[in-house]
């Protein structure tokens, strides 16, 4: 197990900045997912990681040495690909079994003829296939042992994939979107099996996906990337419900959080949509953007009304789409009972709790805010 701390890491590539001073550390035994859309950056950083890839200043600190000047094989990392890249000639367990024979075997032990007649190199094999079969037995690909990955489904190659990093017993394993090229089905089942692996192995884990919703379900903490700047970094429930920038509470989420315009007045009070909500917050007074998910927007009593464009029912949920009417824009609420779903086309009216507001400056910036508290009634005096 393994700290890893990145020290302002920039890169570049043809002039064009892909990564734009990253500071972040991750803790030992940790699940770390960095996360963003396509070309964020994400897959750079994690390859800086590794030492495939040389960033052009900063520093990556293992276990709070220096590993800039040392070579990839050196820095005690696994990796596992989007393609897996097993050997299709080799069987499952010699595809498992090649960074231990890389490490254990000279190269004279390693030739196919003249290495099986050297002196122990028996003993060294029967203590491969030990360590192979043990971390087989972990994946459940036992049975597998004598197959090639083209008799393999997606599921069974990737485990295949994380046994060989797994046999290795590295400082940290690196995932670069490993679960992409699986089905929808199989990807959730393989998401809880990695979950549980890291809750095994106490390793630490370092995640990328351009998929909120696997890092939402597998990681302890969430690490946003946009534009070759970490926007921020949190626990899933941190990075959902306080996101900071307006740009991470509309990636992460789905359906996306609603956006709306709004207003804040001289005295600090807000308007959405015109209407007063009872909220305050110390910012200059001007417009703003203020998010509010879809599970918080209560449909049938509000101050708002909207037209229903479009239901989506999804049996245990609905999703209602409506559009704001004189707003020009459209509304997404969930609906936990689809018993109430509303007819097509029908008005209905909407609002939300104070505290389901979170608001945005013109730079996308989170405004905090206070909510108004209700007066109180006044007990009558003792005579």
């Amino acid at each position: 197990m393994a700290q890893i701390e990145l020290s302002a890491i920039r890169k570049s590539f043809d002039g064009t900045d892909v990564l734009k001073g990253i500071d972040f550390r991750i803790e030992d035994g940790e699940f770390i997912s960095l996360v963003g859309p396509s070309g964020c950056g994400k897959s750079t950083l994690l390859r800086i990681i590794a030492g495939l890839e040389p960033q052009n200043s900063g520093q990556v600190h293992i276990d709070g040495r220096p590993v800039d000047a040392i070579r990839p094989s050196a820095r005690n990392l696994a990796m596992v690909f989007q393609s897996y890249a097993l050997y299709p000639h080799l069987s499952t367990f010699d595809n498992i079994a090649v960074p231990l024979r890389m490490r254990r075997l000279s190269a004279i032990e390693r030739l196919p003829l003249l290495g099986k007649l050297l002196p122990g190199r028996r003993a060294k094999e029967r203590h491969i296939r030990a360590d192979v079969e043990g971390i087989a037995e972990q994946l459940d690909i036992s049975p597998l042992l004598r197959r090639k990955p083209g008799q393999l489904s997606g599921g069974q190659r990737q485990r295949v994939a994380v046994g060989r990093a797994m046999v290795r017993e590295p400082l940290a394993f690196l995932f670069d979107e490993p679960l992409s090229n699986l089905d929808a089905k199989l990807r959730v089942h393989m998401r809880a099996e990695l979950a549980e692996l890291h809750r095994r192995l106490k390793a630490t884990f370092v995640y990328v996906t351009h998929d909120q919703a696997e890092a939402m379900t597998m990681s302890s903490r969430i690490a946003v990337m946009m534009g070759g700047e970490l926007i921020q970094a949190g626990t899933p429930a941190e990075i959902y419900n306080d996101p900071r920038d307006i740009r991470v509470a509309e990636f992460i989420g789905s359906p996306k959080i609603n956006v709306l315009p709004g207003r804040i007045r001289k005295d600090g009070g807000l308007d959405v949509l015109g209407t007063a909500v009872k909220l305050s917050c110390q910012a200059a007074a001007g417009e703003c953007r203020v998010g509010v998910r879809p599970e918080r927007i209560d449909l049938g009593a509000g101050p708002f009304s909207g037209t229903v464009v479009h239901l989506e029912n999804l049996g245990a949920e609905a999703f209602v789409h409506l559009a704001i009417e004189g707003a020009g824009l459209r509304l997404i609420a969930r609906l936990a009972d689809v018993r109430q779903l509303p007819a097509m086309a029908s008005s209905i009216t909407f609002g939300f709790a104070p505290d389901a507001v979170r608001i945005f400056d013109p730079a996308g910036k989170r405004i905090e805010i206070r909510l108004e508290q209700p007066e109180r009634v006044r007990e009558p005096a003792h005579v």
